[in-house]
């Protein structure tokens, strides 16, 4: 087992020669592509699913929690087939996996609004559009960001396996590499870098969150 002092020497040796700056910056544009084409794609869903589709989502509510459950490590082969090895099948695999948390919460957040919100606004004569961005969004906002503070969280981490798909650069790529020629220090040093990342993620969405609702959380004190 690799001593602290030997992986702090392996991440010293990282960033002297440019290694760690090349590969994170490798990893976290395809977290961010991932990430942002899930948000894109299941926020204005969620929204759908929770407010005006509420049937269609009362019917496929469980095979929706039931994709979110699914090991995405099952359908390697799967994107395999359908991508290639390049980088669209790694951005679309961050995609799957970060697609669910924030979906899910969407929906939970919109169903949560206050059906004598809604009441009180429309009949003060207040359209769809207004419903959305004035009491739709706001009232589901701490839901919103619970969503997309997870699926950051789980598109950084999920950057190994995804990058073990034919991949010649990246963080996932260090730490594979690492392990199958046996280099310990390496393998310690690209995992640290990974968890710190997700630590940074993390804390940048909670301070985003209070930031943004904090309002929601003084007026419930």
């Amino acid at each position: 087992m690799a001593s602290p002092v030997t992986i702090v020497e392996t991440l010293w040796q990282y960033l002297n020669d440019g290694s760690l700056y090349k590969h994170s910056s490798v990893s976290i544009l395809r977290a961010f592509y991932g990430f942002i084409l899930a948000a894109t794609v299941a926020v204005p869903l969620g929204f759908m699913l929770g407010g005006w589709f509420k049937n269609f989502e009362r019917v496929f509510n469980p095979l929706l929690v039931f994709l979110g459950q699914f090991n995405p490590f099952a359908l390697f082969s799967v994107f395999l087939l359908l991508f290639g090895i390049g980088e669209f099948s790694k951005v679309a695999m961050i995609f799957w996996v970060a697609i669910w948390p924030i979906l899910l919460n969407a929906t939970l957040g919109v169903k949560s609004v206050a059906p004598l919100l809604i009441k009180l606004a429309r009949s003060m004569g207040m359209g769809k559009p207004g419903l959305l961005l004035k009491i739709v969004i706001p009232s589901s906002s701490a839901f919103l960001f619970n969503g997309l503070r997870m699926a950051a969280g789980t598109s950084f981490f999920m950057l190994i396996p995804a990058e073990m798909m034919g991949a010649s650069r990246g963080l996932g790529w260090l730490i594979i590499n690492a392990q199958i020629n046996y280099q310990i220090p390496k393998l310690y040093a690209g995992t640290a870098v990974i968890v710190v990342f997700g630590i940074v993620i993390d804390k940048f969405f909670k301070f985003l969150e209070k930031f943004v609702v904090g309002w929601k959380e003084a007026q419930v004190i």
